[in-house]
């Protein structure tokens, strides 16, 4: 197993750049491979290979969270990741994902910069040792995502939303017609599996979560059915597009952070009164 390094930044792979890899296939000024296949022993089991890079100043981890590894639960993954981001010393994540559109008016290859969430996954409880109580508004960060909309504004093929509401539910299997007008009714935008745990877990190490999520198609009974062939073309075609934003986004990050995100992770109050009662 490898020993940790610092690390201040770092990009969650997910289904956009999955076919890529991230980030030696964009060749990119600044940049410079240190080390890949980097695998470290996490309370939680083995973490995910992970490749560290330079980016100008800036040292980074990265690592890919689709492609699940066989015996290795969605929960215990994510644990094993950012237990590796704190003890590096992250405080910037970036993250990106495909999703489908509940929007009438979004339409595939569309891209959209979460401003919220909506959370219908069982995955509420993954923590890493829960000594913080977290705050989730301003969930994901504003100068990030401000960072995210001007770099896909410059890549991205399809239209740009600088805001939606991200559903997030289990899968692996897509969601019932049912459900997705479940998800419309609640003021979704969009409907992914992704965002949770990951802004849980950012906020409990302290550090800034933003993310650029690709439309892939259609959420079930809007518009229309999507195709199996349209979905594949998205995820392949367009990986280069969503890698250049992530570090152009990335290369743009002000070291000093002002936007008051980890200023929202505060001491669990019920855990002290507990200590407390318990020392009566």
């Amino acid at each position: 197993m490898a020993n940790i390094p610092v690390a201040q930044w770092a990009i969650i792979g997910g289904s956009s750049t999955n076919s890529i890899s991230f980030p030696r296939d964009l060749p990119w000024p600044g940049l410079e491979i240190i080390a890949e296949d980097l695998v470290f022993a996490t309370p939680w089991g083995s973490s995910p290979p992970f490749t560290y890079f330079q980016l100008g100043e800036k040292k980074v981890l990265t690592c890919r969270m689709h492609g699940w590894r066989r015996g290795v639960s969605r929960a215990d993954a994510s644990r094993q990741v950012f237990w590796v981001l704190r003890e590096a010393g992250v405080h910037t994540v970036l993250a990106e994902g495909g999703v489908g559109s509940v929007n009438h008016l979004l339409r595939p290859a569309d891209v959209v910069i979460p401003n919220d969430y909506i959370d219908q996954s069982m995955r509420k409880d993954v923590e890493l040792d829960g000594r913080y109580l977290l705050v989730m508004r301003q969930a994901l960060c504003p100068e990030l995502r401000r960072l995210l909309v001007q770099a896909a504004e410059k890549y991205a093929a399809g239209r740009v939303f600088d805001r939606s509401i991200y559903a997030c539910t289990d899968g692996r299997h897509f969601e019932s017609p049912a459900e997705v007008q479940l998800l419309k009714l609640a003021g979704a935008d969009v409907i992914g599996q992704s965002i949770c745990p990951e802004v849980y877990l950012a906020r409990e190490i302290g550090a800034c979560y933003a993310r650029v999520d690709l439309v892939v198609n259609y959420a079930e009974g809007i518009i229309k059915d999507w195709e199996h062939e349209e979905l594949k073309e998205l995820f392949y075609g367009q990986s280069q597009r969503i890698g250049a934003i992530l570090l152009e986004a990335l290369a743009a990050a002000p070291a000093a952070r002002e936007c008051g995100c980890a200023d929202l992770r505060k001491p669990t109050l019920l855990k002290e009164m507990q200590g407390e009662e318990k020392d009566v």
